[in-house]
């Protein structure tokens, strides 16, 4: 058995790193549930879900909805402002931002084991997206 990270102690881009594994397999799984199963339109519809810019329009809807604990927040805020070495990829910067702190947000969940809010937090964002809360 390996000895638990202590998450504090990573970088938000680390905790960006594996939060964004964590939440693209919760996307490809509801994708599939839904019938979606060649890969070029998983692709398309995966980006709804997984852009930098639906990412940070989840990231509003939280803070408006207030459903962030006080240590998730903290956590966005870490991946927010985490230094990063490369330049973002079809957005702005400060859009790439917030979105890292997304994922670092899912980060944390995955590796203080909170499962049962991982799932509620994902099915959230999946709901949002699908509701069209997102776009605009």
């Amino acid at each position: 058995m390996t000895e638990a990270v202590n998450y504090r102690e990573l970088n938000g881009m680390t905790l960006a790193y594996l939060g964004d594994a964590v939440y693209e397999v919760y996307i490809r799984q509801h994708l599939i549930e839904q019938g979606y199963t060649v890969p070029t339109k998983l692709h398309h519809h995966a980006t709804h879900f997984v852009s930098a810019k639906a990412q940070a329009a989840l990231i509003k809807l939280m803070q408006l909805d207030e459903i962030l604990t006080e240590e998730e927040t903290t956590m966005f805020k870490h991946g927010r402002n985490a230094t990063t070495h490369h330049s973002a990829k079809n957005t702005n910067i400060v859009t790439y931002r917030i979105s890292t702190g997304f994922e670092a947000i899912f980060g944390y969940l995955k590796l203080t084991a909170q499962q049962e809010r991982t799932d509620w937090l994902a099915q959230w964002c999946i709901d949002q997206v699908e509701s069209g809360r997102t776009e605009g």
